[in-house]
């Protein structure tokens, strides 16, 4: 198991762009990482996927002063991995300056608003990677800020494959590591390149208190990620069993997403038809009533609180 967290620049040190390192593309080598080869078809994907985050924080790196044409040159139904590793670069140019959220601001600006949630998980990737404290601050949308924890957990579990997944999953329960175990439940549908049986098989295996979050996790990423058809879904509902609310809120949060960026891809669609009998506008208008007194909120409890309705919505379906 590869155990590898991609660059070792000091936080104090990092003046301008050049100076940072760039990501190599062989870092999404499914081989390299440990992670399942059994499954070439979802393996293809998924490594698609991780390399368009690789090649989006390099872009970001060259034209941090103005990344969205660089951006909007990655093909749409990728362009969010792209959004959401750029993300994790203006958490590291904005790391340790006495005014954070310049790069931020530049991101969020203009078509990067319509990747406001891949960018606040990115920026928890950022954020991870020097150990800063979590969550940041991001004052423009104070409940999306949490969503900087789910990129932390995505980070962690990633590049430390299993092993590290299930020491998170062991430590005591808290709503911050709640939501970082989300991370890592999207994390884990990676891992398992996609297969039903293995991500049950590794939750059920977790500390019990764990497994809702990482099934939350695992419904966010087959939503937002694909590589599942409706037999897969049938699986996975059937094995998130008690947990399979928490496993609906996160495919809410990943439909609300992509609509987000006005490029919803087939699979997302077919899934939210599938899992909700609605179409992703609908669903995704669920995630903001679900808000409604919470944006505001800078409290984890809101963010809680938000996902909890989600969940009641799951239970009304």
């Amino acid at each position: 198991m590869t155990h590898e967290v991609p660059g070792s620049a000091a936080p104090s040190g990092i003046a301008e762009p050049s100076s940072l390192f760039r990501l190599p593309m062989s870092m999404a080598d499914f081989g390299r990482r440990g992670f399942r080869l059994d499954r070439p078809d979802a393996r293809k994907v998924l490594e698609l996927h991780a390399r368009t985050f690789l090649g989006g924080f390099n872009l970001a790196v060259r034209n941090w002063r103005d990344p969205h044409p660089a951006l909007a040159a990655v093909s749409a139904e990728e362009r969010g991995f792209a959004y959401e590793a750029a993300g994790m670069f203006a958490a590291i140019r904005d790391f340790g300056r006495r005014r954070s959220g310049g790069a931020l601001d530049i991101l969020l600006d203009g078509p990067g608003a319509g990747y406001v949630h891949l960018v606040h998980v990115g920026y928890g990737w950022g954020s991870a990677l020097f150990g800063a404290p979590l969550p940041v601050r991001l004052p423009r949308t104070p409940l999306l800020r949490w969503l900087a924890l789910d990129g932390a957990g995505f980070s962690r579990a990633f590049f430390g494959g299993l092993p590290t997944l299930r020491k998170m999953a062991a430590r005591r329960m808290n709503p911050v590591r709640e939501s970082t175990l989300a991370g890592c439940g999207r994390a884990l549908w990676f891992a398992e390149s996609a297969d039903p049986a293995g991500v049950a098989g590794v939750i059920g295996s977790a500390a019990a208190p764990a497994r809702p979050h990482l099934w939350a996790g695992v419904g966010l990423a087959s939503c937002y990620a694909g590589c599942a058809d409706d037999r897969a879904f049938d699986a996975l509902i059937t094995a998130s069993g008690a947990h399979s609310a928490y496993f609906a809120q996160g495919a809410m949060f990943a439909i609300a997403a992509r609509t987000r960026s006005g490029v919803v891809p087939r699979f997302t669609e077919v899934a939210c038809r599938y899992l909700f009998t609605a179409d992703p506008d609908t669903v995704a208008s669920w995630t903001e009533t679900a808000a409604e007194g919470l944006t505001g909120a800078i409290d984890v409890s809101a963010y809680l609180e938000w996902k909890s309705r989600l969940r009641a919505r799951a239970g009304r379906l």
